[in-house]
């Protein structure tokens, strides 16, 4: 073992980090999105992409990715097969590709020693990360020299030869380059003062309230609140859990009728909603003011970001198996509300079609063994089309099959 890589295990090792942990995702949809727009890497992916996948992302046979000081992904792109296979062991926007997260990798050791870094397949310290090399170099502030991230390729071995790591090298450093010209022709720039404003009085600044509702195998919600460094955890009436989770669907707003019909099956119980309505706005005020819904029509004036579409974040992103982890089961398994309902079917055969159509077998026998797959027979053929002919797994399998169709 090359000392490098034996230093890393070693860290990993001393960090407790799982040999087989998935990654934890750190960025949501819309918080990646944000952070994306605001961080210095944001504005060169363009070039990224120029630069490392040429001729078209689709059969490069690579997938690049851009990471932040801290080893959160900001951007994947590349080839579809590739990404398909890596998103299983959550190779996405928005994970945390740390040392500390995952163990030895090129992304996260790069970090770790600020030097570009190449791992070969089986050097990786997470099982599910070697079948995989990969080449990375950290991107620092061309004038103070602060690290701002990491660039990556991940491929076969290919993604680890010389010549990738000094493809991947002066990437980074025509990178810094670019944000050093860019910043030059900003200072460059006339500047044009506007009158002074009138002197009004000065804002109070406080931090934005973040809100997840959990849905997931629950009867009830949980909704979890922070604001800076605090969090709050409420648990939520069944009702309640109803209402913010079709607010959070329908974040354009909703009519007293319409969101009667939703919650009721009935659009004319609008005297009934406005009335659980105001029991909700008296629950929520205590818990953050910032989360009370506005009427006319009712909307949620703060984000409420839900568990079920952090999954279909994940399954977009390709995280199949990630995904799979954080299916805790159906959206609010107990609620009749239409809306509901409908919510609940969407979750569910979105999951399904994703795995279908692009996860491993690992991922599909998993799925077979919860109880939204145990008996759904197109996943269970085929896991068996997809397994070694003498794999010990089938006998199970067919057993399963002949139960269910017998």
């Amino acid at each position: 073992m090359r000392p490098l890589v034996r230093e890393s295990w070693r860290r990993s090792l001393q960090r407790l980090v799982g040999a087989e942990d998935l990654p934890p995702l750190d960025l949501g949809a819309d918080a990646l999105e944000q952070y994306r727009r605001r961080h210095p890497l944001g504005s060169v992916i363009d070039m990224v992409r120029g630069l490392l996948l040429p001729g078209g992302a689709a059969e490069s046979g690579v997938i690049v990715a851009v990471g932040d000081a801290a080893g959160r992904l900001i951007w994947v792109d590349g080839d579809h097969r590739v990404r398909t296979l890596t998103g299983d062991m959550g190779f996405v926007a928005g994970a945390n590709w740390s040392e500390d997260a995952v163990g030895t990798s090129a992304p996260g050791t790069a970090l770790a020693l600020d030097r570009s870094v190449q791992i070969h397949g089986a050097e990786h310290f997470n099982r599910l990360v070697q079948p995989w090399s990969c080449t990375a170099a950290p991107v620092h502030d061309p004038e103070t020299r602060r690290l701002l991230g990491v660039i990556d390729v991940t491929g076969g071995p290919e993604a680890a030869t010389p010549q990738a790591q000094l493809l991947v090298d002066a990437a980074a450093r025509a990178i810094e380059g670019e944000l050093l010209i860019a910043r030059l022709r900003e200072r460059a720039a006339p500047s044009h003062p506007s009158p002074s404003p009138r002197p009004r009085a000065r804002a109070l600044r406080t931090e934005p309230t973040r809100a997840t509702l959990r849905v997931l195998g629950r009867d009830r919600g949980l909704l979890e609140v922070g604001v800076g460094d605090t969090e709050t955890v409420v648990d939520v009436s069944g009702r309640h859990a109803e209402l913010l989770l079709l607010l959070a669907v329908h974040r354009q707003g909703l009519s007293a009728e319409r969101l009667s019909e939703l919650v009721y099956g009935d659009p004319g119980s609008v005297v009934t909603l406005r009335a659980e309505m105001v029991r909700l706005r008296k629950v929520l005020e205590k818990i953050s003011p910032d989360l009370v819904p506005a009427s006319r029509p009712y909307r949620l004036a703060t984000a409420v970001e839900t568990d079920a579409h952090q999954l279909l974040s994940l399954l977009g992103r390709g995280a199949h198996r990630v995904a799979l982890s954080a299916y805790r089961g159906e959206v609010l398994p107990d609620s009749v509300a239409p809306g509901v309902e409908e919510f609940r079917r969407t979750v569910a055969a979105t999951l399904r079609e994703a795995l279908l159509a692009e996860a491993s077998v690992d991922v599909l026998l998993a799925y077979a063994d919860t109880a939204a797959g145990a008996d759904d027979v197109d996943v269970l053929r085929l896991c068996l089309s997809m397994l070694p002919p003498r794999s010990p797994k089938r006998a199970g399998l067919v057993a399963r099959v002949a139960q269910l169709e017998g």
